[in-house]
């Protein structure tokens, strides 16, 4: 069964290996996989880090990165903001989730985000956005498999879909 977990060493050659299919699709594009390959511990502290607010840049949303794993298998990575700024209230919300492409249409999209509501709501939140764009089906249905009320669609400038913008009660 898979589970939830922070980012850990162990899983460093299953986690390079679903970069590489990302990065197939075109994502993640920003992450040298040579250079995480040597420097991956270092890369899981800074992940790590991002969750404390004392340890991050001035004016960065401290935020808790989660992987989701089944046995020694990276299956995708779930990020809670723990709070929003502007741009985040327009794109992005509370949480974000990937999964790597081997891995889906088996449930785990549904899966990590009702992992990454357990998450939010254990953090004192009461309801968190999630933002998609408008002709992702797939996330769509995951989010209103998951509680997900459409509060609207809007157009943000130079992003080239219209995004769907959903809110889950927690409480």
């Amino acid at each position: 069964m898979a589970s939830l977990t922070l980012p850990l060493e162990e899983y460093k050659d299953s986690y390079l290996e679903a970069l590489g299919e990302l990065q197939a699709e075109g994502r993640q594009q920003h992450l040298s996989r040579e250079e995480l390959a040597i420097h991956f511990a270092s890369f899981v502290q800074r992940l790590r880090d991002q969750a404390d607010i004392a340890r991050i840049e001035p004016g960065h949303i401290p935020f808790s990165e989660f992987w989701l794993i089944d046995g020694n298998a990276y299956l995708g990575m779930l990020v809670l903001r723990h709070t929003l700024d502007e741009d985040l209230l327009q794109k992005g919300g509370h949480i974000g989730y990937v999964i790597r492409p081997s891995s889906r249409q088996q449930g785990y999209g549904k899966l990590i985000l009702s992992y990454g509501l357990a998450k939010a709501k254990a953090r004192g939140l009461e309801r968190v956005l999630l933002t998609c764009d408008e002709d992702n089906a797939s996330s769509r249905a995951i989010i209103e498999a998951n509680g997900g009320v459409l509060e609207n669609i809007i157009q943000i400038e130079r992003w080239p879909a219209p995004v769907c913008r959903y809110w889950i009660q927690l409480s």
